[in-house]
């Protein structure tokens, strides 16, 4: 089978190719208009998409040395997201569907992340506990297997990924956050600052890290703008020190819970060194094993969203002309 893949819900337009079960292509292409303002803007993603999905698709049709005819079938993501930039790629896929007289899939946003690390092997081994961390989302999933799901644990308030970007807004730092606090970190003291780390007693697997936010804005608003500078590698890693012990924690105590010993990552997040290297130590210890997708397939991007996909065209599932955009759709 070759599938087609389609990711357009925030502000990576991404297209991906995968053949007999092998991806050929991955192509990912950035938004640098939202880099000004900090964050997304949604009208400009929506736009952007408007522009660079077809450029997308063709770069990965032809990088996978195959043409549009070639297609069997095509998956795209209908949520969760940003319903404008959601609406691009569905309309897209539904085009190029019914044009070619193929089937296609509706693929769940966070159910790809998931599905991430199973584009490349090594795949975990079922049952196993997978944290997702991305911009909108923090859960812990009790994988069973491919399609049967139960989330453990979530955030009540801010995802991890919107902690990041926030935070770094509040620091002066660039968008996305994440990778921006990663670099000002390199060297810093993570005990500089005890920050808070919330819902912390026994049997709680849920997640909150508005608390966190908030201290740190309160932090900043009592120093100086020379003392900001001056200690920003310290500050940013207290903060991503904080968020990571929380992450780890939680994941090895649903780990225990459940009686689990293969951990995996998925979403955006999942590409902070920091967070690997400290999930690694602490799974080592227990002789547990650890899984977590290349770079290039922990941030949005279609390979994801085609395994998905593929997973389920391949059992005769697909979506209607009639499927709808969906922003706040649940795993």
């Amino acid at each position: 089978m070759i599938l087609l893949g389609i990711e357009t819900s925030c502000d990576e337009t991404a297209a991906a190719v995968f053949l007999n079960g092998e991806l050929r292509a991955n192509i990912i292409t950035l938004q640098d208009i939202h880099l000004e303002f900090g964050g997304v803007v949604p009208e400009y993603a929506s736009r952007a998409h408007q522009r660079l999905v077809l450029p997308a698709i063709t770069s990965a049709l032809k990088k996978a040395e195959v043409t549009i005819s070639d297609l069997d079938g095509i998956a795209v993501t209908y949520g969760p997201g940003l319903i404008g930039s959601l609406l691009v790629g569905l309309n897209v896929a539904k085009g190029m569907a019914l044009g070619l007289n193929i089937p296609w899939i509706g693929v769940n946003h966070m159910e790809g992340h998931l599905f991430a690390n199973f584009v490349r092997e090594p795949f975990p081994e079922f049952p196993f506990i997978c944290l997702i961390i991305s911009g909108g989302h923090t859960q812990l999933v009790l994988v069973k297997n491919l399609g049967d799901y139960t989330i453990v644990g979530s955030t009540i308030d801010d995802a991890a990924g919107e902690t990041f970007d926030k935070v770094a807004r509040m620091l002066g730092l660039n968008y996305p956050g994440g990778p921006a606090i990663q670099k000002a970190a390199e060297g810093g003291d993570p005990d500089f600052i005890s920050f808070p780390r919330a819902m912390m007693e026994k049997g709680n697997l849920d997640f909150s890290f508005s608390g966190l936010k908030t201290a740190v804005l309160y932090y900043i608003q009592q120093q100086d703008a020379s003392s900001i500078k001056k200690n920003l590698q310290h500050i940013t890693a207290s903060f991503e020190q904080a968020v990571v012990e929380v992450l780890v924690k939680k994941t090895m105590r649903v780990a225990a819970q459940y009686n689990i010993s293969s951990i995996a990552l998925a979403g955006g997040v999942a590409a902070n060194k920091r967070l690997r290297k400290a999930l690694s130590e602490e799974l080592n210890r227990k002789d547990y094993k650890l899984y977590f997708p290349e770079m290039d397939l922990c941030t949005d991007n279609a390979a994801m969203i085609a395994r998905a996909g593929l997973f389920y065209l391949q059992q005769g599932i697909h979506s209607s002309f009639d499927l709808a955009p969906q922003p706040s759709l649940s795993m």
